[in-house]
């Protein structure tokens, strides 16, 4: 009985997801998995020193889609840190609604982005959106990532 029980709760172990994920850039992360068209799918904060983009990655299907984040602090030879923001699975989100992306600044913790986001769920294709949130610190480099539902 107690194995029984024990292999459901590993079956049952990604049910319990633990939020976004930000890393740094890899080589997967290319200019060329922007979103098209780009000038919808990027934005530029605190003039031009943080910008954000869409990445759609293609594959898999239920989870293509990242955010980029280039931001402060730089490194010795100028290059701002380059970080990307994926879902707690290890995959990207289903969809990320960049065009209803909300902006503030919190002089505590830095730039705050919050954007709709829907994970992926076998049901209706409309189910599994919240809300993701995103802060950059500038003066850290610190990125942290939040949810609530939508």
């Amino acid at each position: 009985m107690f194995r029984l029980t024990a292999a459901l709760a590993l079956l049952a172990a990604p049910a319990f997801a633990q939020g976004p994920v930000v890393e740094p850039c890899g080589d997967a992360t290319r200019a060329d998995t922007i979103a098209e068209p780009w000038e919808e799918n990027t934005a530029s904060f605190g003039e031009g020193r943080i910008r954000v983009a869409l990445l759609d990655m293609i594959e898999p299907a239920g989870g293509a889609f990242r955010l980029l984040i280039v931001s402060p602090p730089h490194d010795e030879v100028g290059f701002r840190q380059c970080r990307v923001v994926q879902a707690d699975n290890g995959l990207g989100f289903y969809n990320l609604d960049f065009a209803g992306h909300e902006a503030s600044y919190d002089p505590e913790q830095g730039l705050v982005l919050s954007l709709p986001a829907q994970r992926y769920t076998d049901g209706d294709p409309d189910d599994g959106w919240y809300r993701l949130s995103v802060t950059i610190d500038q003066q850290t480099g610190e990125i942290t990532t939040g949810t609530a539902e939508e």
